[in-house]
C-alpha cells in the first residue's frame, strides 16, 4: 500500500549537488580569513583509499572535499515561522474581499513552495483559481494547474483539450465571474453548452446583402457604393448616431465619402451585414479583425465584443497565438489576448522553446500586460529565465510578490556568478520585508571575497530572530572548526531534514579515511528523505570502497528520480558510469532481475529495489507494469514528483483500453481528483476485471470514507482483487492491508451495538 508521505523539501538537485571548483572565491580556513584557495589542485586530489587503477576511469575528478561543497540558496519564499505566518494568512483569507482570496492564495503558494509539498500547492491553486473572477488571471491559473499536472507529458493529449474539471477548463476560463461553489464541479464544455462561441450559425443570402428598396444611405469607398440602412448603422455608436442624425452635414447626404477612414469595400460590407444581424460567421477572420480595428475607430462596443470574442475562438495553436496577440494589444481586445496566452501557457514548457515566444513574454511592451510565466524548472540560469524574472519584478505590486521576484532574480544571478547584482537582488527583497533573503546577502558577499562581513550578517540574524536551522547552516559557511561543528549540528537539530550538514560531516569524515564512517553518516539523511544528490555523493564513497555493486545501486536509483542527472559537477553522465560500473559487477538476466526485485521488495529495500527497475526498463523501456511499480516505490520514498512522471510513462507505454484506465485514475488521485479515479477504476473493471483496477477503488474509497459499510466494501472490493491473477507481493500487500481492516470493521461494530444497548437501556 503506499506509505503516508513525509514532505519532500529538496527540489532542487542537479545544479546544486556540488559546488564547482570555480565557484569559491574564500577559503573557510578561519572565520575572518579572506586569501585565496587554490581550487584546482584540491578538485584533483584523489583519496588516498583509492587505488590508482580504479580512481582514473570512475573518479576522474576526485571526490569532493570540504572545501567545495555549500547548500543551495532556496528560490521560494520561506518564513521565520512557518506557522504563525500562514496562521495570519489564514485569518485573512476568513475576512478579506473576494476580490483578494485569490492573491492571499496565491502569496499562500510562495511561501508554501519551500515545504514542497505538490497536494498542499495544488490546493492552494485551486482555490485561487475558484476565487477569481476576471478571464487573465483564469486564464494563468488554469493553464498553471494544467502544467502542475503536466499533462504535457501524456501522450494524445492536447493542450487546449479539457479534462473534466471547469477549474481547469481552457473554455470556462474564458468566461468571466466566479462561483465560489464550483470547485468540485465537471465541466460541461464537452456537452457544448459552456458558451456559444463554437456555434455554427448560416447566414442566409438575403441576410447578406441590401436591397435598394430598404437602403437610405449609401458609404462610397473608392468607386464601390455600400447600401446601408441609416438607423441600423447609427445604432452601432454614439459617434454613428451624431454623424448620421445630428448637425453634421452627413446627415442630410445619401451618399458618404468614406474613403478615408482606413476600411476595405468588404470591411464595411461586413458592417453592414452585422448592422442588421449582428453576425460574423460567414466572414474570413482578416475582415473581422477589420471591422475590430473600425469598431475601435468609431466607438461601436457591441461590434468589438462580438469581433473579440469571435476572433478569441478562432486560437487554437501557438501560431494562431502569435499572429493574433499582437492584433488584440494594439486593438485592446481582452479576450482574445487571453485566448492567445492561454495557448502560450497551456503549451508550457514546449513553448518557450520558441524564440517568438521567448520574444513576446520578454518584450519591454508586454511588461505591463503579463506577470507571470514558468521557466526556472527548465533552465535556472539561462538569459530567458533572467529577462521573465526583470518582467515579473517589473509587474509585481503587492510586497510578497516584489520580494519573490527580487529573490529568485537573486538566486539566479548567484547561479550566473553576478555576485554584484545578486547582492543588489537581495538586499532589495530584504527591504520588502523577506528575512531569508539575508542569506543570499551573505552568500553574495562571501563570493566577492568579504567573508568576515558574511558571517557578522547570519550573526546579527541569529540574534535578531528566534533560531531557525537555516540561519545555522548558512552561518557555518564562513566559520571553521569547532564552530563549524557547532553551527551544522545545531542546524540539524532545529532542523533535521536540512540534508547540508550530513554531506559536510560525511565528506569530513572521507578526508580522515573514514569511509563507512561517512556512508553512516549520509545513510541518515537518505533513510530520511532521498535526493538524487545524497545518492550521488553514498555511491563516490562506495566507489572510494570498491564496493561497486552498492554504487551502482545508488546511481541507477538516482536515475529513476532524475533520468537526465549529470555527475561530477556536470561533466559525467550518470548513464555513462553505469556502463563503467557494469563492467565491473556480476550481470543479472531479466529473470535474476525478478528475484532480485522479489527479495529486496520483501525486505522494502526501496532504493534496491528501484535500482532493479531500472535495469530491467534499460533493456524493455515500454514495459508500463515495471513503470508502475517504479511509481509505487518512489512514492514509498516520498519523491512524488518522480513518481508523477513514472505513473505518465506507464500510462503513454499500456498496452491495453483497461490498464491505461487504471494508470490514469491513479494520475487523477493523485492529483486530487478521486471521484474521476473511481470513475476509471469502475470503467477499467467494466472492460476487464483486474487486480490494480479492483486495487484502485478499494484505495479511492478507503481515502474518501472511514464508516464501517464504507470499509465493508473496500475489504470485499480487496477480496475480489486477490481473486484475479497477479503477482505475490502485490497480493502479499492487499493481504497485508485486509487483516487490520478486518479487524477494525469488526471493532467499529462492536462499539456501534455497545452504544445500541446502552442508548435502549437509559444509560447515558
Amino acid at each position: 500500500m503506499r506509505s503516508f508521505k513525509l514532505i519532500e523539501r529538496y527540489k532542487s538537485t542537479q545544479v546544486h549537488a556540488l559546488t564547482p571548483p570555480d565557484a569559491n572565491p574564500s577559503s573557510t580556513t578561519s572565520c575572518a580569513a579572506t586569501g585565496k584557495v587554490n581550487h584546482h589542485s584540491k578538485w584533483l586530489k584523489l583519496s588516498q583509499a583509492i587505488s590508482a587503477s580504479v580512481a582514473e576511469p570512475l573518479l576522474p575528478y576526485g571526490l569532493p572535499t570540504t572545501e567545495l561543497i555549500e547548500p543551495p540558496i532556496d528560490l521560494h519564499l520561506k518564513s521565520v515561522n512557518h506557522v504563525e505566518t500562514l496562521a495570519s494568512l489564514y485569518r485573512r483569507f476568513q475576512t478579506c474581499s473576494q476580490f483578494d482570496k485569490s492573491l492571499i492564495c496565491l502569496e499562500q503558494y510562495s511561501l508554501l513552495r519551500s515545504l514542497g509539498d505538490p497536494k498542499l500547492l495544488r490546493r492552494c491553486l485551486w482555490t485561487a483559481r475558484q476565487n477569481v473572477a476576471d478571464i487573465q488571471s483564469k486564464v494563468v491559473l488554469s493553464a498553471w494547474l494544467r502544467y502542475e499536472r503536466r499533462e504535457d507529458e501524456l501522450s494524445g493529449s492536447t493542450s487546449m483539450e479539457c479534462g473534466g474539471h471547469i477549474l481547469e477548463c481552457p473554455k470556462a476560463a474564458m468566461v468571466p465571474g466566479c462561483d465560489p461553489k464550483s470547485f468540485y464541479d465537471h465541466c460541461r464544455c464537452r456537452l457544448g453548452t459552456v458558451d456559444g462561441t463554437d456555434k455554427q450559425i448560416i447566414v442566409g443570402d438575403d441576410e447578406c446583402s441590401t436591397s435598394n428598396e430598404n437602403s437610405d444611405v449609401s458609404f462610397c469607398i473608392d468607386d464601390e457604393e455600400i447600401n446601408c440602412v441609416r438607423n441600423k448603422i447609427a445604432v452601432l455608436s454614439g459617434p454613428f448616431e451624431t454623424m448620421l442624425y445630428g448637425s453634421f452635414i452627413e446627415s442630410k447626404r445619401v451618399k458618404i465619402d468614406f474613403s478615408e477612414n482606413g476600411i476595405s469595400v468588404e470591411g464595411m460590407r461586413a458592417v453592414e451585414v452585422f448592422s442588421r444581424t449582428r453576425r460574423l460567421d460567414s466572414f474570413h477572420p482578416e475582415i473581422v479583425l477589420e471591422m475590430l480595428s473600425f469598431a475601435n475607430r468609431f466607438c461601436c462596443e457591441e461590434m468589438k465584443s462580438a469581433c473579440d470574442a469571435y476572433l478569441a475562438s478562432l486560437v487554437c495553436n501557438i501560431g494562431d497565438a502569435l499572429i493574433l496577440i499582437d492584433y488584440g494589444l494594439e486593438e485592446t481586445a481582452s479576450l482574445l489576448v487571453a485566448a492567445c496566452l492561454q495557448v502560450l501557457l497551456r503549451e508550457l514548457p514546449s513553448s518557450l522553446y520558441n524564440l517568438k515566444v521567448v520574444k513576446f513574454f520578454c518584450s519591454i511592451e508586454a511588461k505591463e500586460r503579463l506577470a507571470m510565466v514558468v521557466a526556472m524548472e527548465e533552465n535556472m540560469v539561462s538569459k530567458t529565465t533572467v529577462m521573465l524574472l526583470e518582467r515579473m519584478r517589473e509587474c509585481a505590486t503587492e510586497k510578497w510578490q516584489k520580494a519573490l521576484a527580487f529573490h529568485q532574480l537573486g538566486c539566479v544571478r548567484l547561479e550566473r556568478k553576478e555576485y554584484e547584482d545578486a547582492e543588489c537582488c537581495f538586499e532589495a527583497a530584504t527591504e520588502v520585508g523577506h528575512v531569508y533573503s539575508v542569506a543570499g546577502v551573505a552568500r553574495a558577499k562571501y563570493k566577492q571575497g568579504h567573508q568576515y562581513s558574511s558571517y557578522e550578517l547570519m550573526n546579527s540574524l541569529i540574534s535578531d530572530y528566534k533560531s531557525v536551522g537555516w540561519m545555522y547552516q548558512e552561518r557555518s559557511l564562513y566559520c571553521s572548526g569547532r564552530m563549524k561543528i557547532f553551527d551544522l549540528n545545531t542546524a540539524t537539530e532545529l532542523d533535521p531534514t536540512l540534508s547540508f550538514p550530513y554531506k559536510y560531516r560525511a565528506v569530513a569524515l572521507m578526508e580522515e579515511k573514514q569511509i563507512r564512517a561517512s556512508i553512516t553518516e549520509i545513510d541518515k539523511i537518505i533513510g530520511f528523505k532521498v535526493s538524487p544528490d545524497c545518492l550521488e555523493l553514498r555511491a563516490w564513497f562506495f566507489i572510494a570502497l570498491e564496493d561497486y555493486q552498492s554504487a551502482l545501486r545508488d546511481i541507477r536509483a538516482l536515475l529513476a528520480l532524475e533520468p537526465n542527472y549529470i555527475m561530477f559537477h556536470g561533466k559525467v553522465s550518470a548513464d555513462h558510469l553505469v556502463e563503467l560500473l557494469s563492467r565491473r559487477v556480476q550481470q543479472w538476466s531479466q529473470a535474476d532481475c525478478w528475484m532480485q526485485l522479489y527479495n529486496r521488495w520483501s525486505c522494502i529495500d526501496d532504493i534496491g529495489s528501484l535500482a532493479v527497475i531500472h535495469q530491467m526498463l534499460v533493456n524493455d523501456p515500454h514495459k508500463s507494469l515495471l513503470r508502475f511499480r517504479q511509481s509505487l516505490l518512489l512514492l514509498r520514498l516520498n519523491c512524488q514528483k518522480a513518481a508523477m512522471r513514472s505513473l505518465r510513462l506507464a500510462r503513454n507505454h499500456s498496452s491495453s483500453e483497461h490498464e491505461r484506465l487504471v494508470y490514469e485514475g491513479w494520475i487523477s488521485y493523485d492529483t486530487g481528483h478521486r471521484e474521476e479515479a473511481l470513475s476509471k477504476a469502475e470503467e477499467s473493471i467494466a472492460l476487464q476485471r483486474s487486480f490494480e483496477a479492483f486495487f484502485l477503488k478499494a484505495y479511492v474509497l478507503a481515502d474518501t470514507s472511514l464508516n464501517p459499510e464504507s470499509s465493508a466494501h473496500v475489504i470485499q472490493l480487496l477480496e475480489e482483487a486477490l481473486k484475479c491473477p497477479s503477482d505475490g507481493l502485490r497480493k502479499g500487500q492487499v493481504l497485508y492491508i485486509v487483516k487490520p481492516l478486518c479487524i477494525a470493521v469488526l471493532c467499529l461494530r462492536i462499539c456501534l451495538f455497545d452504544v445500541i444497548l446502552q442508548y435502549f437501556a437509559g444509560i447515558k
